[in-house]
């Protein structure tokens, strides 16, 4: 029985990676989660994990509810004994758990795309000297990852990633009005308020652009975005032929999710009857209404630390967005002037660190 520890187990990942283990009678040793005390109690009730990692402010409760529960850090959990980790706590506060995953020889389904974004050299480094594997959960990085299977490196022209474009592809003409309400509405995927709000600006895109060319080591002009409103075609590989190699499928988290926990083998699911879209549809994405796209990939030019500071001043912006103290479009000039005023500085662990606090310091000052 293959064991699974889910880091970020109440997020939407974690719950359909969950779902996952269910279909296929993994069993799960550890959780790690954060405050939705209701939703971790039903999973450690249904569960009974080895230990489970929560915020300081449930500890009591949960000591309460289930007396015999071990209680640790999500670096403990990560550390447990345990053939796969779901990594899916959002931000850079998934990237030290997500490391333990790897000094410890497990494989990670990735789904915190800002570990590979701010930290990828560095965590390559830690899979390839403790014997670690990553697979990418993003359905768009596993859609790569399946095409690039069977393939040549020097047989590959390019990476393209697919974006639906969000609730804002067309409408409204002025994006300065739109409200949290509006952004978080998205019309194909459910997902955390975060990663809706990076959809809506496009910025998850440069985002999956940058996780692209840190997980497959490409190079950053050869990894393209089209906007495809469908959101059936996850991910193209062009070869040097002029052939492409696309993955399709449902607009379904629960499929990259399942592939990762059971390559190279491939189960069975509900879904594997559901209809084919009659209308695939693909257009260049507009980089005027959605400069954070621009912005991403200015950063990935740049190298060094420029990745990590973008990655932190988007969380504070959207988070100032979702509060309503910004207008929607201030987010990519905020993404904007912290970029243009990041020092250039090398990749450490060290330097990771300082930046990601110094970017959010600089952007709390535009938003």
């Amino acid at each position: 029985m293959k064991r699974v520890v889910i880091l970020g187990s109440t997020g939407s990942i974690g719950r359909q990676a969950l779902e996952v283990c269910r279909w296929q009678g993994f069993r799960v040793v550890g959780l790690a989660a954060g405050r939705n005390l209701e939703a971790l109690s039903q999973q450690i009730a249904e569960w009974q994990p080895l230990l489970v990692a929560a915020d300081p402010s449930l500890r009591g409760e949960l000591k309460a509810r289930f007396p015999w529960l071990t209680l640790g850090t999500p670096e403990e959990v990560a550390a447990l004994e345990a053939e796969v980790a779901v990594a899916a706590i959002p931000g850079l506060a998934g990237l030290s758990p997500t490391r333990v995953a790897a000094q410890t020889g497990k494989r990670i389904a990735l789904a915190n795309k800002e570990a590979m974004v701010a930290a990828g050299p560095l965590l390559w480094q830690e899979v390839e000297a403790h014997g670690a594997e990553i697979l990418p959960v993003d359905s768009e990085h596993s859609a790569l990852f399946q095409a690039l299977l069977g393939e040549k490196r020097e047989g590959v022209a390019e990476l393209i990633l697919t974006a639906s474009g969000g609730p804002f592809l067309r409408e409204p003409g002025d994006l300065s009005q739109v409200t949290p309400e509006m952004a978080l509405n998205h019309p194909r995927w459910r997902m955390g308020p975060k990663v809706t709000i990076d959809s809506a600006t496009l910025f998850n895109k440069g985002l999956e652009v940058l996780e692209a060319k840190e997980l497959f080591r490409f190079p950053l002009e050869r990894i393209k975005v089209l906007v495809h409103p469908q959101a059936y075609v996850h991910g193209l590989v062009r070869l040097i032929d002029g052939s492409l190699k696309a993955q399709l499928g449902p607009t379904d988290m629960r499929l990259p999710i399942q592939y990762a926990l059971t390559y190279p083998e491939r189960a069975k699911t509900p879904l594997q009857n559901l209809p084919i879209p009659g209308v695939l549809e693909f257009f260049e994405p507009d980089l005027k209404r959605f400069p954070a796209l621009a912005v991403a990939y200015e950063a990935g030019r740049r190298g060094g630390v420029a990745q990590v500071a973008v990655s932190a001043a988007d969380e504070v912006a959207v988070e100032a967005f979702l509060a309503g103290r910004i207008p929607f479009t201030d987010i990519p000039k905020i993404l904007a002037q912290v970029l243009e005023n990041t020092p250039s500085l090398p990749l450490t662990w060290e330097n990771l660190f300082a930046v990601d606090a110094w970017a959010r310091e600089e952007a709390k000052r535009w938003a």
